[in-house]
């Protein structure tokens, strides 16, 4: 006896625990810290931030290109030396320098029809990460109610254990007193330790589906997390007269972000399309380059020396002033040559920009004569492109279209079971009032009062059941017409 006693305290002690948090979450807050949280919905974010990407890659497409290069070596045996385009039989080091740019000016709108299909496909990437919000929102809600549903079905257990323990005391008295034998207070006993395991097992549940929510919010599992516990029957609901499943299918046409993703990607086809088509017609470009290089072969003058006249050898010229004939001498110079060092193009860079600058502009035609087929396939891929996209975008309106008729279906069922377990604890609770008053005159055994009693246990936990079910089915009604997750 004092096992069973301690076991209901213990069972009381534990709802302290199960039902108390630092923090108290409603739907909303839950709702919203998972659209923010939650892996599922974190990769698509990624992936709407890698289309976005993508899209500003499309548009720098249109922007002109330049790039500088430079060039650094040694060159060995017979080459053409840079700096003079001859041939050349000695080591020399060779320094290059350019800039180029270039820009298309005609493709048949190609790069435009990139761009186009690049920001169609971030407008879907960004609807992708909104459907998996709903998604998770859907999920958190799901959870949310079977932690409610938990809950209410921990409070059930307990008001049964009280019920039992006020059984247990009128039993006990009166088999104290003679009136009932043992038996009765051995049933009454078991009794109530079945219902401190039922009370248990609740708690376990209720922790089980904290858990699961904890999951899906991606939160520490050791966070101490608790739930705003709204009552079930003053939650609002909508009749099934306002939300008809053609009247929410069509409503969820427009408002659902998967349907506008679908919508999204097949206009994105339709550019692909007329983009790969322009792969089969010329293209015309526009471009022009800076140029200049440097030499250590180059040669440069330093100095100049007189070195006198050049002998008569009498094959000379001859001038004749005053009757007297002159030989007409050459002078003699010599010229000092050095060859330019590394450090030379830093300080003589003037020098490098006359002898060696260069420039050039020019127009470049492509016409596509044959690439193995590449441009015409590439072409009859994007148009079976779009007609997967609009397969695509058929199947998930006909899913959609499923889903909102299903929904429609679970909830009139959920609405009909509800209305039969209002009947069925009302017959319950009277079949318990009117044992336990035979109970207590001593026209009814303990046993035929605990089989009532569980009868009435299970139809309140079976009602319970009902009505999360559907609140939940009908909310879910309420989502797709566009009204969000709330309670």
């Amino acid at each position: 006896m004092r096992k069973l006693f301690t076991l209901v305290c213990c069972a009381f002690l534990l709802q302290g625990r199960a039902q108390n948090g630092s923090d108290k979450w409603d739907l909303r807050q839950c709702v919203e810290y998972a659209r923010q949280n939650n892996i599922s919905v974190k990769q698509a974010d990624v992936q709407a931030r890698i289309a976005a990407l993508q899209e500003k890659q499309a548009k720098y497409n249109l922007y002109p290109n330049a790039s500088g290069n430079a060039t650094t070596g040694v060159r060995f045996g017979r080459s053409i030396d840079p700096t003079t385009n001859g041939f050349a039989n000695s080591q020399f080091l060779y320094q290059n320098f350019g800039i180029s740019g270039g820009v298309q000016i005609y493709n048949q709108g190609r790069l435009r029809y990139n761009l186009e299909a690049a920001k169609l496909n971030l407008k879907a990437a960004l609807a992708d990460v909104e459907t998996a919000a709903n998604d998770v929102s859907i999920n958190v809600a799901t959870y949310y109610l079977q932690v409610l549903l938990a809950k209410e079905q921990i409070n059930v257990t307990n008001v049964q254990i009280s019920q039992t323990l006020t059984q247990y005391d009128i039993t006990k008295k009166r088999v104290d007193a003679g009136a009932l034998p043992e038996l009765n207070l051995a049933e009454v006993e078991a009794q109530l330790a079945t219902d401190s395991t039922n009370y248990i097992s609740a708690r376990a549940q209720y922790e089980q589906s904290l858990i699961n929510l904890r999951a899906l919010l991606n939160l520490d599992p050791s966070v101490l997390f608790g739930l705003e516990t709204p009552p079930v029957e003053q939650i609002p609901i909508e009749t099934l007269g306002d939300l008809q499943p053609e009247y929410v299918y069509n409503l969820a046409l427009g408002n659902q972000p998967l349907q506008r993703a679908n919508e999204f990607r097949i206009q994105a086809a339709q550019k692909n399309i007329l983009a790969s088509r322009a792969i089969m017609y010329p293209t015309l470009s526009v471009g022009a380059s800076l140029a200049t290089n440097f030499s250590n072969s180059f040669k440069y003058t330093n100095g100049v020396t007189f070195g006198g006249y050049a002998p008569i050898t009498g094959a000379e010229p001859v001038v004749n002033i005053s009757n007297v004939n002159y030989y007409v001498q050459s002078p003699i110079y010599k010229v000092t040559q050095s060859s330019r060092s590394f450090g030379d193009l830093w300080s003589g860079w003037s020098d490098q920009l006359s002898n060696n600058f260069g420039q050039n502009v020019g127009l470049t035609l492509s016409v596509p004569i044959f690439n193995n087929g590449q441009g015409r396939i590439a072409h009859q891929q994007s148009k079976l492109n779009l007609k997967s996209a609009e397969l695509q975008k058929e199947s998930s309106n006909l899913k959609l279209k499923q889903d909102i008729y299903t929904a429609y279906t679970n909830a009139s069922s959920a609405l009909q079971k509800f209305n039969a377990g209002k009947k069925n604890v009302e017959s319950a609770q009277k079949a318990y009032d009117f044992a336990l008053k035979r109970y207590e005159v001593g026209l009814l055994n303990s046993l035929d009062l605990i089989t009532n009693q569980n009868n009435l246990l299970r139809a309140k936990l079976l009602q319970l059941n009902n009505q999360y079910d559907y609140v939940f089915k009908m909310k879910l009604l309420e989502f797709y017409k566009g009204q969000g997750m709330k309670l």
